[in-house]
């Protein structure tokens, strides 16, 4: 009788082993799909969004607004890589940069993948709800282009197009959450960040070309081939007189325009990198764009201060 309970026992520790196991491997590839480990997509969407809170606000935004749209910058960047791993479950097994990733590896199903993905939509959903009804309509438009982006790529030669208004949109939820408008300035913002995620995400293209190009894949570095540095260049320089735009509509004084000129410096440097077009040099100036981000929301905190 009591090697029977000593075998019962042993049987539920066992068990109950295993099962903290699994879940805890759950958690683990569930943290590595949402990019949990890589948090430089969380930082790329926030700073605009904070952006816009500070103008929209003068430098005194909502508390509860600004906890609002932190969090659910986190929440939708996860489920934006979630859906963007999904999207791409038959592509990244053949590229080098991605092929671990744990929906292409076969450690997340795709109905897992799914489940989470729904999940944290549903938790930006409950987040939004706390704001008001032009912000809500505004967040389904958000939805929209996080599903959408990551289809694009197969269709056209210019997903990074898509991606901008995607991790654009917190600009005019921001103001329509702190004033309950959008005004033009807030469009006038949106475009400035366009070209600038067109910047960032066409070097993070120019790393993974050669397996893009072996896959099909299309992106913004394989249509502008050999004219791609001049191309971020370009976008580059938008970015920043759309930006000078902004600060003179808005009267702010010189620590935004430092903040810019040290964004400026920031772009020469990745121009630098990439001179080579060498994969791991243009995934280091895709890196470097959160330092052109926190510089310029800097320079508004300093600016409205």
């Amino acid at each position: 009788m009591n090697n029977d309970s000593q075998h019962i026992r042993e049987a539920k520790l066992a068990c109950e082993v295993h099962t903290s196991a699994f879940l805890i491997d759950r958690i683990e590839q569930y943290a590595r799909l949402m990019r949990m480990d890589r948090p430089i997509g969380t930082f790329l969407l926030l700073w605009p969004t904070l952006w816009a809170l500070w103008i929209a606000s003068a430098g005194s935004p909502d508390p509860a607004i600004l906890l609002i749209f932190i969090t659910g910058v986190f929440v939708m960047r996860s489920a934006g890589c979630v859906i963007n791993d999904f999207a791409d479950r038959d592509k990244d097994p053949y590229v080098e940069r991605t092929k671990d990733r744990p929906l292409a590896a076969g450690r997340v199903s795709v109905a897992e993948a799914l489940i989470l993905f729904v999940t944290l939509c549903g938790v930006a959903f409950v987040l939004v709800l706390m704001l008001n009804t032009l912000a809500i309509y505004l967040a389904l438009v958000g939805v929209f282009w996080t599903i959408v982006y990551p289809f694009m790529k197969r269709f056209v030669h210019f997903p990074q197009l898509f991606l901008g208004f995607a991790f654009s949109w917190g600009i005019p939820m921001a103001f329509a959450a702190q004033t309950g408008t959008v005004p033009a300035l807030a469009w006038w913002i949106l475009v400035a960040n366009v070209f600038w995620v067109m910047v960032y995400d066409t070097l993070y293209a120019m790393a993974d070309r050669k397996d893009d190009l072996a896959i099909g894949v299309k992106s913004t570095a394989i249509l502008f081939g050999q004219h791609d540095r001049m191309m971020v260049g370009l976008c580059q320089i938008a970015t920043l007189l759309l930006l000078v735009a902004v600060g003179i509509w808005q009267s702010l004084n010189s620590y935004y325009y430092g903040a810019l000129v040290v964004a400026g410096a920031l772009f020469l440097y990745q121009q630098w990198l990439i001179r080579e077009r060498e994969g791991a040099k243009c995934f280091q100036a895709f890196l470097n764009n959160t330092w052109v981000g926190a510089a310029i929301f800097l320079g508004l905190v300093l600016a409205y201060l």
